[in-house]
């Protein structure tokens, strides 16, 4: 089978995976190696890849009720080529069963795997006769069941969403889960606006629309053959609904001083100048040197001036600046990740459970000493692409107990009227994607220095 054969990249891709690569990153060095493959191949191998790790709870669970080996017996090779093949026969009605079981032995034999096309071609033509008999768990009755064989929710996290969601709310996450998040491109409002942007990617053949909240936002729902309308003149930046709000609510304003303490890759950062039309004095800072790079080269893509960009860790406060110095302060922490489940699905197979209560004390002490640079009337912003009440409210409501000198603002208060199913009963962000018009699950809660402070 042709190293450029869709499914052989596939393969080729989650075994990656299983060794700790992201799926993403792993993809587009795939497409950077295979520059002749076409687009509908290329297409094809994404949604292998993907579909896939997103629903492999779900194709496991078919497998097993088909194969008298355990599956945590079987060769790891084998066995991704089966969840391959079941992926096609289950979830890809363009694809008929006999060709996804034929391109699964092909592909086993081209692997040097002959001793198990027999045992793939027999599996697989099974599922493909028996998929309609297969006996899924009850979604009423068995509701953890359910989560982790139907909507391929892991045992921990299933457990942890029906704790904190309660078993109705955690199964319409978990289903917006398995879904391909929106297309979205944040509009350079330093280059254009909206709706000339609209109009040229209209003009280049792409259909689009407004984002529903987002005033820069825009939804790509088709993409047509040309490239993206500006992608060399810097119109845009990809970049969810979601994470568009987070800069809009830390309330930047021309003139002040601005700090974005986890930044890269940069797409908080160059929208805070945007917002600020460049008159900003902004600092961004990240953990990786490598990193930082990427913020300074999407700043001047973006034509965003102001912003300078050094390396250091927020775990330890920054003593080269000056306390009490910024008007306004970012931090969007590093946490488990499991509001971008659909962006990033492999997070949900890692060896072990996220250790959440790590996570919090690590974004308490960085949250900690971010306070320390926001001035007595400025702001301090918290955000998270996670919902996990440890992460969130738990490293809210400690932070407030140690910081008198900060209050919790109602973002409610101080927003659209429009955006009011976005706000939690305490007026933090809290979106997911099946409430919120399918952006990502963010959360982000605001604080203020009391002036006397």
């Amino acid at each position: 089978m042709p190293l450029s054969d869709p499914r052989k990249i596939a393969l080729d891709i989650l075994l990656r995976v299983e060794d700790g690569a992201y799926a993403d990153l792993a993809l587009n060095a795939a497409f950077e190696k295979n520059t002749r493959l076409d687009g509908r191949d290329r297409n094809l191998a994404t949604e292998l890849v993907y579909g896939a790790l997103r629903q492999r709870g779900r194709l496991d669970f078919a497998l097993s009720q088909l194969c008298k080996t355990p599956l945590k017996k079987l060769e790891l090779k084998v066995l991704w080529l089966l969840r391959l093949g079941a992926y096609q026969i289950l979830e890809l009605d363009r694809i008929p069963a006999s060709a996804a079981v034929n391109q699964a032995v092909e592909l086993a034999r081209s692997e040097n795997l002959e001793r198990a096309t027999g045992f793939i071609n027999g599996v697989l033509r099974n599922l493909a006769r028996q998929r309609e008999k297969i006996q899924w768990p009850d979604r009423t009755k068995k509701e953890r069941a359910y989560l982790e064989h139907v909507l391929s929710v892991p045992r921990w996290l299933a457990e942890l969403w029906i704790k904190d969601w309660g078993a109705a709310e955690a199964m319409a996450l978990a289903e917006s889960m398995l879904g391909q998040p929106p297309f979205t491109l944040r509009v350079n409002t330093l280059r254009l606006d909206r709706d000339s942007f609209l109009e040229k990617m209209r003009a280049a053949g792409h259909e689009v629309r407004p984002c529903q909240y987002a005033p820069e936002g825009v939804v790509v729902t088709r993409r047509g053959a040309s490239p993206l309308a500006g992608m060399d003149e810097g119109w845009f930046q990809v970049q969810d609904e979601a994470s568009m709000l987070i800069s809009h609510l830390l309330d930047v304003r021309p003139g002040q001083r601005l700090l974005d303490t986890c930044a890269a890759p940069g797409g908080k950062t160059t929208h805070m100048a945007a917002l600020t039309g460049n008159d900003n004095r902004l600092l961004a800072l990240d953990l990786h040197p490598q990193r930082v790079r990427l913020i300074l080269e999407g700043a001047q893509r973006l034509g965003c001036e102001g912003i300078e960009a050094k390396a250091w860790d927020m775990s330890c406060f920054p003593d080269f600046l000056e306390q009490r110095s910024f008007d306004r302060v970012l931090v969007d922490a590093p946490c488990s990740g499991l509001g971008v489940l659909r962006r990033n699905p492999e997070i949900r197979w890692r060896p072990t459970p996220p250790d959440f209560q790590a996570l919090a004390d690590l974004q308490g002490t960085i949250l900690q000493n971010a306070a320390l640079l926001v001035r007595p009337g400025g702001r301090l912003l918290y955000s998270l692409c996670t919902l996990t009440a440890r992460e969130t409210w738990g490293v809210v409501d400690d932070f407030l107990t140690s910081h008198p000198d900060f209050v919790l603002e109602d973002l409610r208060q101080e927003t659209p009227a429009a955006w009011a199913p976005l706000f939690d009963e305490r007026g933090a962000l809290r979106t997911t994607p099946q409430r919120c018009g399918g952006m990502d699950a963010f959360f982000a809660a605001r604080f203020y220095r009391k002036p006397s402070a």
